[in-house]
Formats: C-alpha cells, sequence, structure tokens
C-alpha cells in the first residue's frame, strides 16, 4: 500500500510538473510571437506540434489573440482551420472596435460635459495611437472615476445611449457594455485593494487637468497615468492576475512618452506606492519581452537576469510556479490580504447587524401585536379616555380574549 501510495504521488506531481512546464512553454511561445509582431522581426516557422485550443485560450485570456493572428498568417498550413478562424475572429473585432471607439468615447464624455457631471479619464481608446498597427491595441474600456453622487447620474446618462452593466466590481464600480462592443468602467471609488494605494492615487487625481474641449472631463498627465498602470500592474501580479496585454500597454507607453517623463517624480511617487523596486522590474522585463534586452529603464539595465525569470515564471504560470524574492511584491501581497480580511470581517459583521435588525424586527412587530398603542385600543375599550391606566387591563383582557378564540 505504501508503495502504490508513492507510485501515485509520484504520478500526480509529474503530472503537475508537466502542466507547469506546459503553461510557460505556452506562455513564453505567445510572448515571443507578440514581441516579433511589436519590434516587426521575420516571423519564424513553427515546429513541433501545439496544442493550438489551449494556446488561443490563453491568448484570449491574455487579451493578444489579436496579435497572434497576424503570427500565425506565415503558418496558415500548421494551425487547424477552426482555431485559425477564432483568431481572425478576435482580430476582426479589433478591427471594428477601430472604427467605433473613438465616436463612442467622445458620445459619452460629451453628454457627462453636457450634464455637469465632472469626472477624471483614468484611461481610454487613445492607447491605439501609441501602437504602430492600431488593430493590435487591445478592445479596452473608458474607464471613468467619478464622486458618489455623480456615479448614479453618469450610470442613467449611459444606460440612456443603451448601455447595460455587464459585472459589478464589489465595493468600486461596474462595467458597462453597449451591442456595438464598446465598453466603458465606471467607479465611485478608486478601483486597488490596498488603502496606501488609494491614498496616493487621491493625491494624483488633485494634479487632474481639464480636457481641452470641456468643462467638467478631467485628464491625469502623462506621469500619472504611467503611474496608474504600474500601480495596477503590480496589484495584478501579486494576485497573480497580471495579464500579458498589461506588460504590453505599459511598454507601448513607456516608449511613446519616455522622452516627456519626469522619471524623477515617477520614482519618487512609486517610492510612495512601495513598489518602485517591483515596478522598475515590471518595465524592464516588458523592454525585455517586446523590446530588446538592451534597452535601459529610467536609465538602468538589469544586473541580476535571474530576478525575471523568477517574475517570467510567476506571470505565465499564473501563480503555480511562485519562487518569490521581490520584497515589496511580498509585502504589498501582505497588505492585500489584510485588507481582504478587514472586508471580509466587515461584511460579517454587517450581516450580523443585518440579522439583528431582522430579528428586533420582528420582535417588536410581535410585541406591538400583544401591547397594541393606546389610541388603537381606545378605539376598542372607550373608557381608556377617562380612565388611561387603565391600559394594562385592557391588553389582559383583549390577550385572553384572542387566546380563547383561538382555542375555540
Amino acid at each position: 500500500k505504501l508503495y502504490i501510495s508513492y507510485v501515485q504521488l509520484s504520478f500526480e506531481s509529474a503530472m503537475m510538473g508537466e502542466t507547469m512546464n506546459r503553461l510557460i512553454f505556452e506562455g513564453r511561445f505567445l510572448v515571443n510571437l507578440t514581441g516579433s509582431i511589436m519590434r516587426q522581426d521575420d516571423l519564424r516557422p513553427v515546429h513541433g506540434r501545439l496544442d493550438w485550443e489551449r494556446m488561443y485560450r490563453t491568448a484570449d485570456y491574455h487579451r493578444i489573440a489579436n496579435i497572434i493572428y497576424l503570427g500565425v498568417l506565415g503558418n496558415g498550413e500548421r494551425v487547424p482551420a477552426r482555431w485559425k478562424n477564432r483568431f481572425f475572429e478576435r482580430y476582426q473585432e479589433a478591427l471594428r472596435f477601430g472604427d467605433i471607439c473613438a465616436h463612442a468615447e467622445n458620445e459619452i464624455l460629451t453628454l457627462l460635459d453636457m450634464g455637469g457631471i465632472s469626472c477624471t479619464v483614468l484611461e481610454s481608446c487613445g492607447i491605439r495611437d501609441l501602437y504602430h498597427i492600431h488593430e493590435i491595441a487591445a478592445n479596452s474600456p473608458l474607464r471613468l472615476y467619478l464622486d458618489s453622487e455623480s456615479y448614479s447620474l453618469a450610470k442613467g446618462y449611459l444606460v440612456d445611449l443603451g448601455y447595460e452593466t455587464d459585472r459589478f466590481y464589489d465595493g468600486f464600480g461596474e462595467h458597462m457594455k453597449r451591442v456595438s462592443g464598446f465598453e466603458v468602467d465606471i467607479y465611485y471609488k478608486i478601483p486597488f485593494p490596498v488603502r496606501l494605494f488609494e491614498k496616493q492615487m487621491l493625491y494624483l487625481l488633485e494634479h487632474a487637468q481639464v480636457r481641452s474641449t470641456y468643462q467638467y472631463v478631467r485628464t491625469l498627465p502623462v506621469e500619472d497615468q504611467f503611474l496608474f498602470r504600474l500601480a495596477e500592474a503590480a496589484c495584478h501580479y501579486v494576485t497573480d492576475e497580471l495579464l500579458i496585454r498589461e506588460l504590453l500597454d505599459i511598454y507601448v507607453i513607456y516608449q511613446a512618452w519616455q522622452a516627456q517623463l519626469n522619471q524623477e517624480y515617477i520614482m519618487k511617487k512609486l517610492s510612495d506606492f512601495h513598489i518602485n523596486e517591483l515596478a522598475g522590474k515590471l518595465v524592464q522585463i516588458s523592454c525585455m519581452w517586446f523590446g530588446t534586452k538592451k534597452d535601459a529603464v529610467f536609465g538602468l539595465l538589469p544586473e541580476d537576469m535571474g530576478v525575471f525569470d523568477v517574475l517570467e515564471n510567476r506571470m505565465l504560470s499564473r501563480g503555480a510556479i511562485m519562487k518569490e524574492t521581490d520584497t515589496q511584491a511580498a509585502c504589498l501581497l501582505q497588505l492585500i490580504q489584510k485588507e481582504q480580511d478587514r472586508e471580509r470581517h466587515r461584511k460579517k459583521l454587517e450581516r450580523v447587524r443585518k440579522k439583528a435588525k431582522e430579528c428586533w424586527q420582528r420582535f417588536t412587530r410581535r410585541l406591538s401585536w400583544i401591547f397594541p398603542e393606546y389610541k388603537y385600543m381606545c378605539a376598542i375599550y372607550p373608557v381608556l379616555e377617562k380612565i388611561p391606566f387603565l391600559l394594562p387591563f385592557c391588553w389582559i383582557r383583549r390577550d385572553i380574549r384572542l387566546l380563547l378564540g383561538m382555542f375555540r
């Protein structure tokens, strides 16, 4: 029995190791193919047998299926027609999105501005213009931050425009979508699971500037937009939710805005977020994936390449391979877990209070039925108007009559 158990355990460990290796291999293949498209390298033929169903689902999860389509064009005979068509569908969606996104975004912002609703644009479809091929950008939603009062009004306007709630972000806001395919995220709270990040982001929002041609629509300076994406990427990394697309967007923004970014300001703010080292590694690995290994991030070249293997393995395996060496990532994960524990405790207390309130309401209803108010009793026993102190005796008499009526 012990031998059989040992064999089973060894087999399960081998299967788990094979699964993790497959995740890493597939992720690296997609990263290399995406990097080739971004660098406009000559595409190499695909050798060996690949599970294209898994490749498509992984690419779709990381929101890069439209880019991978361009990569498989030169290997059409090696890709099954079914999955090649699925990649092509994502590419077509990106093409259609490019036709509608600018108009839909302007429509929403103009309507909110005309209604006097103040909002801040966290992200917009303007990032498409930073890609050398616009259709390889993601179908990113317009993301707006509003105060709680403006939030309800903005949602009403969006419903009038034909948008429907697709999903809720518990405690932050919701995701809305229209039949045409355009999407918008609206938040009444900064979408960060850590109070430190929320506090620092609120400071950044104070620097938001009124967008040209608008009165109530604000946008963040380029440095603060970059900081927002880095902070969000850091949170997603430690919770094993970081997508290849997020790092690709960071790379594209960094390369496009590098000359105008105030790097000293960015490093200072990242230190306030306590993610300056982690964020630097994320930007560096994005340059290594989609640019060249000689690219220097914030004027610094990587020293220990082994650190990036840890980051890569964790991201591509979605946390299955975790040998974290970054202290800032470990601290951030602890903060997030504490916030989650605090939120669970708050919800538990809220449920207890709600249940206690319901029990108290049931008790008071029963009590009011047993001991009705004075005016009601006066209608039954007019003598109480002249002799109010008889009220307890009238309650007893009434309750006895009701009890006798129940047993008859």
